[in-house]
């Protein structure tokens, strides 16, 4: 019991470690939004994040630890990530930061019911209770009562974050599958690997930018438009979002593979009040009061969540003492 309560105490560290790290990606991407495509974003990124992630297989046990006997499952794990990335900063290029991240974070609560058939764990009714809280927090901020003038962007971008919490909750549970025998430094090459392999295939079919012309939609622009060889200014930026990225592929899959998903899971609600410092410090962009609200939801239900899923464990824990003392 010791040594699971150790594990994720280390799990906690390492997701407020990812957490922390990804809203620095997600402000970085958000300033470059306007001037680069998404897919050279990623491109550039994922090559330097890489080259960071072989050295952590290296310094982790050497290069045999890449050797797997489930490229498939990896494959798909890491095309969730790729769509999950790609449909949430695709959103973020024309809302918020705050909003954005906001509606993404629908992803714990999915990772902590998609646990229960996926991965088996148990969630009590409590919990359950809590995360319905939780989406109710999300379906505040999508504001259904509102017209696609008072949101300022079609309905459909909305949607986008919370497809990409779905993906990201899906690639976190196969996450804490593939983990068993696969190192965290691993799993991080994977993902890169295949954002890079995806940001070249974009480049092959849409990097001089052809399919961006005429395109009014903000997200599509972000999609579309040509590739360009970054300002000086703004190659630190990239070099900044590569060794995020690397950073982020490690210590979600480090956190995922050592402790429960639902444990690990209510920490993630970290990110809300950093995207919210974010955008009001750079670009002067506060949530509005149902974007508040739907934040006070989701954060009040993760906490909910965890207190719960803490007292459990105690009472197990005393449980088996008095036990074993009989």
């Amino acid at each position: 019991m010791g040594s699971q309560i150790d594990r994720n105490t280390a799990g906690i560290v390492f997701i407020l470690a990812g957490v922390t790290a990804i809203s620095v990606n997600d402000m970085l991407i958000k300033q470059l939004s306007g001037g680069y495509p998404l897919h050279q974003m990623v491109f550039i990124r994922s090559s330097i994040g890489i080259l960071f992630s072989l050295m952590l297989v290296r310094w982790e046990g050497g290069f045999h630890l890449l050797k797997t006997r489930q490229p498939s499952l990896h494959l798909l794990r890491g095309v969730l990530i790729v769509i999950s990335n790609m449909t949430f900063f695709a959103a973020l290029a024309v809302i918020p930061l705050a909003d954005a991240t906001a509606l993404f974070f629908a992803a714990p609560l999915m990772i902590t019911l998609l646990s229960i058939p996926i991965l088996g764990e148990k969630v009590g009714p409590w919990r359950l209770g809590a995360v319905l809280v939780g989406f109710l927090g999300v379906v505040v901020m999508m504001k259904p009562w509102a017209g696609q003038a008072a949101l300022g962007v079609p309905r459909v971008v909305l949607f986008l974050p919370v497809l990409a919490a779905l993906t990201y909750a899906l690639n976190q549970l196969m996450t804490r599958r593939l983990g068993v025998t696969t190192s965290a430094s691993a799993l991080a090459v994977y993902i890169q690997a295949t954002f890079i392999t995806v940001s070249v295939l974009f480049y092959i079919v849409a990097g001089d930018g052809r399919f961006a012309e005429g395109v009014e939609n903000g997200s599509l622009q972000f999609l579309l438009r040509a590739w360009v060889w970054p300002a000086p200014d703004d190659r630190w930026l990239f070099l900044g979002l590569g060794l995020n990225s690397a950073i982020v592929s490690y210590c979600l899959s480090q956190a995922y593979r050592m402790a429960d998903a639902a444990t690990v899971a209510p920490f993630e609600y970290v990110g809300l009040p950093l995207a919210v410092f974010w955008g009001w410090a750079i670009w002067a962009e506060l949530p509005d009061i149902w974007v508040s609200l739907g934040i006070v939801l989701i954060m009040g239900s993760g906490l909910f969540v965890f207190l719960r899923e803490s007292m459990l464990k105690r009472r197990i824990a005393s449980g088996r003492r008095v036990h074993r003392r009989y």
